[in-house]
Order: C-alpha cells, then sequence, then structure tokens
C-alpha cells in the first residue's frame, strides 16, 4: 500500500471504503463540467473496480491515489498518474477534488508529492497534464507545481455540444521544486 504525506495531507492507495467519495465526485456535474459528462453508476463503479487492482507503472493504466486531510480523515479527492509512453519516460497526471477540498492548495499539495514520488520511483522523464482552457483553477494547480505550458489543443474533445481546448501543459523532473 502505498502512502504519501505532506504537512496536511495523507495520499493512499485507493481502498473499497473510499467507494462513496469516489462515486460522489464522478457524478457531480459541476467538478466534471470540464472534464467528461458523468457516466452511468455501473461505469463508474467498474473504474473503481479497475483501479482497485495492483498497479504497475509500465502497465498503462491509472495509478489513483485518494488523498485524505490528515487532521480530519476526510476524504477530500484523489490523484494519480499513469505512464503515457514508458519507452520516453512520460506520466500523465490528473487530479479531482470535491467541492469541500477545492481552494486551499490541497490539489497544489497533492500533485507536488505525487511528483516528487514519481520522479524517485520511476524516474519519470516529463510529466504531463492536460485541462480544459477555461479550467482557470486547474491551470493555477498546474503552474504552481511548475509546469509550463506547452500549446492548446484547439476542440481537443467534447461534452455534449461543446468543442473543448485542452491546455497542455509540461514538467520536465529536472525542473521540478525540490
Amino acid at each position: 500500500m502505498l502512502e504519501l504525506y505532506t504537512d496536511r495531507l495523507k495520499i493512499r492507495s485507493l481502498q473499497r471504503a473510499d467507494w462513496q467519495v469516489f462515486l460522489s465526485i464522478h457524478q457531480d456535474l459541476e467538478l466534471n463540467q470540464f472534464v467528461r459528462r458523468p457516466d452511468s453508476i455501473q461505469a463508474i463503479s467498474d473504474k473503481f473496480e479497475a483501479r482497485l487492482l495492483p498497479w504497475l507503472f509500465d502497465s498503462g493504466d491509472w495509478l489513483t491515489l485518494t488523498i485524505e486531510e490528515i487532521d480530519t480523515g476526510n476524504i477530500i479527492g484523489f490523484t494519480g498518474l499513469y505512464a503515457s509512453n514508458v519507452d520516453l519516460g512520460h506520466a500523465e497526471v490528473g487530479y479531482m477534488l470535491s467541492q469541500a477540498g477545492q481552494g486551499q492548495g490541497y490539489a497544489t499539495e497533492s500533485l507536488a508529492a505525487v511528483i516528487d514520488w514519481a520522479s524517485l520511483s520511476h524516474q519519470v522523464h516529463k510529466f504531463i497534464g492536460l485541462c480544459a482552457t477555461e479550467n482557470r483553477a486547474s491551470v493555477r494547480v498546474l503552474e504552481k507545481c511548475g509546469f509550463q505550458l506547452e500549446g492548446v489543443l484547439r476542440h481537443n474533445y467534447r461534452i455534449d455540444d461543446r468543442w473543448i481546448d485542452d491546455c497542455c501543459f509540461g514538467l520536465l523532473t529536472h525542473e521540478r521544486a525540490l
């Protein structure tokens, strides 16, 4: 079981007891407005079950980690990564926090911990972050973690009848703040 700690957070392997928070976050329309149309409960359950399985860096699967407040034990969201290109040492990062966990620096703090761990444990050369251009909060998280905007992917995906442009951010491991 993976456990990472920051001053305020415990970032740990996903557990079966995390299901209700996982479901709630994946069904929240506002949280998902820049990501996807919320899936069916069955699809979310299938995703959850897949992410409970043992993870290997080169599997091509997402490592999903639960973010807990140390003081309260409250689960405030999820973060993680997957090896988008093992040969090049590229890993895409992601995070999604509940409404209660937003605006307190938790996404930045947890992402920085995941980046440090992955840099040391898996020799990641480059981290990649994608987020909708309209998602200013997510853009700020990536920038605070040292990511640089590398481009905009116009009309990269669609949610209902709305095309979404994605910002493509990159962080080379040697550029990360220590």
